[in-house]
């Protein structure tokens, strides 16, 4: 007799792992690291950078971790191989679970179905988020943003609160709607981890009792505050903050940059040489 069972069935057991996995290594771990880079708008305010303070600091410390991760090498095969194809496949395998699936919270009403049916939701808007702030931010689809900023690597923080601000000078209609679908979209997809490693721990047998269930659930909780906390404080960080003082910062520090390449090109001594050629023209000029 032939087989009647499809792909997804045959192999059930194989792809709910994968899927699983896919949701921890490499999504979850970049998210984590995705959320404390962009918190650094806030928390760098408290990190003095090259001497400066406040809101300045904030700019120079995020603008330096773009600047990192800007020059790992193969960055482009980073992307594709540890994050673009699985958050493919985790995706399109949630939205083909998701849509087979039904809670019964009409009859039996328990958390556990309301987290399925949030974890169901924060999927969804999670994909659309995702999908926008790739297109926007990494594929210039600049006609998808009110006032029609593009970001910048070398402007980090000022082109992203343009983006979140809706231009360079102040907050418009389309700017606020921007800014709630950021607050919304980084909220859904740290709910949906949080609750996804709590699921991946029974999915792998990791938390058979109920009990450890319970302790390993106060632990995705607290991991999920804590995410929830550097989500919000990027989104609020950006929204707030000038983007044109943020633009002196970081001319500033790309001026730094480029002196120091320069610098870096120039035979031994020949930087200290120019250095004084240039003291004794100003001082022949009566400067």
């Amino acid at each position: 007799m032939a087989n009647s069972e499809g792909f997804l069935e045959r192999h059930h057991f194989l792809l709910r792992r994968l899927h699983s996995l896919t949701g921890v290594m490499p999504i979850g771990v970049f998210l984590l690291a995705h959320l404390t880079t962009n918190a650094s708008i806030v928390w760098g305010r408290f990190n003095a950078h090259d001497g400066r303070e406040g809101a300045a600091a904030g700019v120079a410390t995020f603008q330096h971790e773009v600047n990192f991760i800007h020059s790992l090498p193969a960055l482009l095969l980073i992307e594709i191989f540890g994050l673009w194809l699985p958050i493919a496949f985790h995706s399109v395998l949630g939205v083909i679970y998701a849509t087979k699936g039904r809670p019964n919270n009409a009859n039996y009403a328990y958390q556990s179905n309301r987290r399925y049916t949030l974890q169901r939701i924060s999927g969804y808007v999670g994909v659309l988020f995702i999908f926008y702030h790739v297109a926007t931010l990494r594929w210039g689809w600049t006609f998808l943003i009110p006032g029609g900023t593009e970001w910048s690597g070398e402007y980090a923080a000022s082109t992203m609160a343009a983006v979140l601000r809706g231009g360079m000078d102040g907050f418009t209609l389309g700017g606020l709607l921007v800014s709630a679908f950021y607050m919304a979209g980084v909220s859904l997809l740290v709910f949906h981890l949080a609750n996804g490693l709590w699921t991946a721990a029974i999915t792998w047998g990791l938390t058979v009792s109920e009990a450890a269930q319970k302790r390993w659930g106060q632990v995705c909780a607290v991991i999920g505050v804590g995410l929830m906390l550097a989500a919000w404080s990027a989104v609020i960080g950006f929204a707030t903050l000038d983007p044109a003082a943020a633009r002196v910062v970081e001319t500033r520090m790309l001026d730094q940059q480029h002196d120091g390449e320069i610098e870096a090109t120039l035979p031994e001594g020949a930087a200290h040489e120019e250095e004084h050629a240039g003291g004794l023209t100003s001082d022949s000029n009566g400067g």
